[in-house]
């Protein structure tokens, strides 16, 4: 069997570990041939296609670096139109793909799922992301050092906050769905959170921060990059012409600084943290996780299981339809345990308890 391996969409800690995986065990137990597709789905969209092989000494040694060996895109469309799909068809063709694992989020998976019933190419889908916002998975890699590393800025941050006695707000990426904000404000000791899913009162907001000026001097305030105040839209940074989701969130965290502004005495102050939180070494956890998805993802392929993703439910590994992914994205329920909680240990959240 010949399969090719891609990542698309974003950057992500632990993909190096999922090829790595994917490859090793595929070898091991499958006598099958591994190609790597360079740049994501654009490696297959071009005149010709752009892969190299992947074999045991190629992906040693790789578990622990950050990013991905094979490149990614967040741009490349192959539904775009007819001709694209040709020309992905005759690409597959040319590689002698029996079916591609395809390493990505919920963007990656809707543009394997449709490239799949448009072609006839078999896919396997492996969940990726910082957000935590795949559809049928708990937990993704890559989220745990999002977390880590949103934490560790909002602990270094309070220490300037209380110095200068201001109010510090951090904005972390998750642009629907707010798992990031919530668990890496929960982990940081955030005074207030802002999450997409529950739009905020400026005015409830201020009077935290007020209450806290009176009594600690400072705040800090972690908010998702999507979150909005009541009555209000997103803040969308960029549009990007021609690309599969073409919005890209981004300065929420400076509006709400606008906004607070005139309502404290405190100085306010935002920090964007951006694609810090996409860099780097994953955590442990990741690493294993990663792992296991790859492992698990070589598995279906040998078991020609096609058109299915990896998931995770608890603490077992199994599989979903690829179908019950595509365009679905996983957000934070109003009524969630860590929501619940938040309020109950003091935690502002916006709006009213």
């Amino acid at each position: 069997m010949r399969v090719g391996v891609l990542t698309g969409g974003g950057d992500c800690p632990g993909l190096n570990a999922v090829i790595r995986a994917v490859t090793k065990s595929l070898i091991h137990h499958g006598r099958c041939e591994v190609l790597g597709i360079l740049d994501g789905f654009e490696g297959l969209m071009g005149e010709a296609p752009r892969a190299v092989p992947l074999d045991w000494e190629r992906v040693s040694g790789i578990l622990h670096v950050g990013g991905t060996m094979l490149g990614t895109s967040n741009s490349a469309n192959p539904l775009r139109d007819a001709a694209t799909l040709a020309q992905v068809a005759r690409n597959v063709q040319a590689l002698a793909l029996d079916v591609v694992v395809a390493i990505g989020g919920d963007g990656t998976m809707s543009l394997a799922h449709g490239v799949a019933e448009a072609t006839g190419l078999q896919c396997v889908g492996v969940p990726k992301t910082i957000d935590n916002d795949i559809a049928h998975c708990e937990r993704s890699f890559g989220f745990d050092t999002a977390v880590a590393t949103a934490t560790e800025a909002l602990r270094r941050i309070e220490s300037t906050a209380n110095s200068h006695h201001r109010v510090m707000i951090v904005e972390t990426m998750g642009r629907h769905a707010g798992w990031l904000a919530l668990e890496a404000g929960l982990a940081g000791a955030a005074d207030v959170i802002l999450l997409p899913e529950i739009d905020h009162d400026v005015q409830a907001v201020a009077a935290h921060c007020r209450a806290r000026e009176a009594r600690q001097r400072y705040s800090i305030i972690c908010i998702g990059e999507g979150a909005k105040a009541r009555g209000a839209g997103e803040t969308v940074r960029e549009q990007v012409a021609g690309s599969p989701d073409p919005v890209r969130l981004g300065g929420v965290g400076h509006v709400l600084r606008l906004q607070l502004q005139p309502l404290l005495n405190s100085e306010v102050r935002t920090t964007v943290l951006g694609h810090v939180q996409r860099g780097g070494e994953p955590t442990p956890f990741d690493r294993v996780l990663a792992t296991r998805f790859g492992h698990h993802a070589a598995e279906l392929v040998l078991a020609r299981r096609f058109g299915e993703m990896v998931t995770l439910s608890g603490a077992r590994i199994s599989s979903v339809a690829m179908a019950c992914v595509a365009n679905v994205q996983r957000t934070v329920p109003p009524d969630h345990e860590l929501v619940t909680m938040a309020r109950d240990i003091g935690v502002c959240l916006g709006n009213a308890p």
